[in-house]
């Protein structure tokens, strides 16, 4: 197994690559979206979105060409790339007139990935995205954690999708109620489109399960809310180059799930793209991020039952509280980091 360590939009430096390498990791995933980009110059209407998607740069060849190179420079590896952009997909989650021609831009990513020798790629096939956390100080010590506290629901306005505005000069309304028949045919236009591409390029598509994990968020059905619906995605387009981005917090905040059943099922299947690993106090509609070692999940448990599976990909933190600090984001994950690395030696050496 590898320590990985994501990093996302403005966080993509030089100086956070040399603290994950001095971290110990090894391989890093990438969001090359800015989430919070532009975020407080949105109108009203959008408040609460976590940013703007503005109109980025296609992410090119030579665009990730030099990410990657950036990366290896300081003695990483680029394992995977998450998260399209919702600009360059939004028809796509919505069925919307433009899907078509979006479908084309994402294929040319993907070839893109292929070609640069970067196995995987993330994804999350959500309208809602991750909605509906608020920050509160009960993580260990007191320290400031995500939590979803069962929030009022109101429905996407139009313009926005993925909890981010792609266009902020939409006509004022939402974007409607959509059902869970209609959220499952347009993922299989997707994969039917995009799995065949990503063969050919020798690319991994890897599913996210849907955070927080409700049967709907704001009028809309979510795909993978349950663990059991994972392998419905698997079987809905048949392909070895389909799996699971396995986050290990997400399933654990699932109402049916026996957690510890499920992540074996999918190692054992050789379904699990890559792994991310954080704790949880709670489920759905209510819980609360909390350190890697002091949640309702048995993390070592979890990263034996990998090792048992002969899973030899990549272990990755993906949230974690915020210390009281002069860098609570940075010392968090070191801490994050150091344990999971510690498990991860007892482990592959048992």
């Amino acid at each position: 197994m590898k320590l990985g360590y994501a990093l996302g939009g403005v966080g993509i430096t030089r100086d956070n690559l040399k603290f994950a390498r001095q971290a110990g990791v090894t391989h890093v995933v990438l969001h090359l979206t800015d989430y919070a980009y532009k975020r407080d110059e949105l109108p009203d209407r959008y408040r609460g979105a976590a940013g703007f998607t503005g109109a980025p740069k296609l992410w090119d060849y030579e665009y990730i060409s030099g990410v990657k190179k950036m990366v290896n420079d300081e003695g990483l590896v680029l394992e995977a790339l998450e998260n399209f952009n919702p600009y360059f997909w939004h028809d796509v989650l919505l069925d919307g007139p433009r899907k078509h021609e979006q479908m084309e831009t994402l294929k040319q990513i993907i070839r893109a990935v292929g070609k640069l020798g970067i196995p995987t790629f993330g994804y999350n096939f959500s309208l809602a995205g991750v909605w509906g956390l608020t920050s509160v100080p009960e993580a260990r010590g007191g320290a400031l954690t995500a939590a979803f506290l069962n929030p009022e629901q109101k429905p996407i306005p139009n313009g926005m999708v993925w909890n981010m505005v792609y266009d902020p000069d939409a006509p004022v309304g939402d974007i409607g109620t959509v059902s869970q028949e209609q959220i499952w045919q347009r993922a299989e236009y997707f994969l039917s489109e995009i799995l065949p591409v990503a063969e050919e390029a020798g690319v991994v598509m890897a599913a996210h399960p849907d955070d927080p994990p409700m049967t709907t968020i704001r009028g809309t059905a979510r795909l993978v809310h349950q663990p059991r619906l994972y392998q419905r995605l698997f079987d809905l387009v048949p392909s070895a180059n389909s799996k699971a981005e396995l986050c290990v917090g997400t399933l654990a905040e699932m109402t049916e799930t026996d957690l510890y059943e499920w992540v074996e099922t999918y190692a054992n299947a050789g379904k699990v793209a890559y792994v991310h690993l954080r704790n949880v106090r709670g489920r759905v509609p209510n819980f609360v991020e909390v350190f890697v070692d002091e949640g309702d999940t048995d993390i070592l448990r979890i990263l034996r039952i990998l090792h048992r599976a002969g899973y030899d990909g990549l272990i990755t933190p993906d949230h974690a509280p915020a210390m009281n600090c002069p860098a609570p984001g940075h010392a968090a994950m070191a801490f994050q980091l150091g344990y999971l690395k510690a498990l991860m030696k007892v482990v592959m050496s048992e």
